[in-house]
């Protein structure tokens, strides 16, 4: 064969050559050009969608049926707590789920004349008047656990965590003079309550109408006048905090002003709310760096269950409005609970009675259901 033709041949090899290797390129291009974001390794999808918000979380389920099935297996949903109802008469108890919108009753005679003083972790703590009987009661299972003795006059009492916890401590302060409190703590297990009087450098009046939260290992106390009050239980100090109560407008000072107040934590943040019945509600935050209080003007996504006793924050809920505060009352024969919000400033439903004023503090309560209530009933 010629070298001519030998030329010629190599040439049109190397042309088909190239032109393999440009068909290839392009294949490879065109799949990467027909990828999309539903086509992520599953173990990286799960890694950015198990990082979002629940209302991140919602918005990229919709993207894609492999996305919503994804979103959905890694979500991260609190519950709700449920409103608890004490009957004047009877031993049938209502529980109110605000998310479904039912009501539940059982029967739970163990709470025959006791009156209820607090709530947290599922938990509740209760007194009865005529015997000075203190006691845990967990109304989904049925669990008591009794305490000793101890006769609560005008002062209301908290505890740090579920009694089935160590490190379980209740605490109670109580007015004796303008610069004397008494502070009786317990603990589950314990045979008495310990009671030491406390100087107060400024004034903090004790009445049953105060506000308690723990937080951060510490019990914080909010007075009738809005002084407040801290117990480290560990360190067994008491110290009125030298902060000016929030200001609100004088027309909240109205009948019954003092039963308008709610106080909550969330997460190392203190937060009290002020209602009036002719005003919307003020929610102020301890600032606890400059040590003054801070109106809110929103609750970037959280969600406040205020009741007189104790009161709930919660993030990442579904079928409740976030950046809003429900209260302990429920409109349309048990299908609404009354709420505020903050982004729309508005009541729901409007034109309702919102006299906190006049309702009894010791008829419900928000607390918190266990995860899987059904293996309860």
């Amino acid at each position: 064969m010629s070298g001519k033709r030998k030329r010629k041949l190599k040439l049109l090899s190397d042309a088909i050559t190239d032109n393999r290797r440009k068909t290839v390129a392009e294949v490879k291009t065109e799949n990467l050009e027909l990828q999309s974001w539903a086509d992520l390794p599953a173990e990286l999808l799960e890694s950015i969608l198990s990082r979002l918000i629940l209302v991140d979380n919602i918005r990229a389920s919709s993207v894609c049926k492999r996305w919503h099935s994804v979103a959905s297996d890694v979500r991260v949903v609190n519950q709700s707590p449920w409103l608890m109802y004490f009957p004047k008469f009877g031993d049938c108890y209502e529980f109110y789920d605000p998310v479904q919108h039912k009501t539940l009753t059982f029967e739970l005679p163990e709470l025959n004349g006791s009156r209820v003083c607090y709530t947290k972790d599922g938990w509740l703590l209760l007194y009865r008047p005529r015997t000075h009987r203190v006691f845990f009661f967990n109304p989904f299972t049925r669990e008591l656990i009794k305490l000793p003795r101890f006769e609560m006059t005008y002062q209301i009492v908290a505890f740090s965590c579920a009694p089935t916890s160590p490190g379980c401590v209740l605490f109670t302060v109580k007015h004796v003079s303008p610069t004397v409190v008494a502070i009786s703590t317990c603990y589950p297990g314990a045979t008495e309550w310990t009671t030491v009087n406390y100087q107060n450098r400024l004034p903090f009046v004790s009445s049953i109408w105060n506000k308690l939260v723990f937080c951060n290992g510490l019990f914080y106390c909010l007075s009738l006048t809005g002084w407040l009050g801290v117990f480290d239980p560990v360190e067994c100090t008491w110290s009125v905090l030298a902060v000016p109560p929030p200001k609100c407008p004088e027309n909240f000072f109205a009948k019954n002003w003092w039963k308008g107040k709610f106080m909550a934590e969330h997460e190392g943040d203190i937060l009290v709310i002020y209602t009036c019945c002719s005003e919307n509600p003020i929610i102020f935050k301890l600032d606890q760096t400059l040590m003054k209080w801070e109106e809110m003007t929103t609750l970037d996504g959280v969600t406040l269950f205020a009741s007189f006793l104790s009161s709930h924050s919660r993030t990442d809920l579904i079928g409740i409005m976030r950046n809003s505060v429900y209260f302990s009352k429920v409109r349309f024969y048990g299908k609404r609970c009354i709420s505020f919000s903050l982004g729309d400033y508005r009541y729901y439903p409007r034109k309702q009675c919102h006299d906190w004023g006049e309702h009894d503090p010791f008829e419900n309560i928000w607390i918190e259901p266990p995860k899987d209530f059904s293996a309860c009933m």
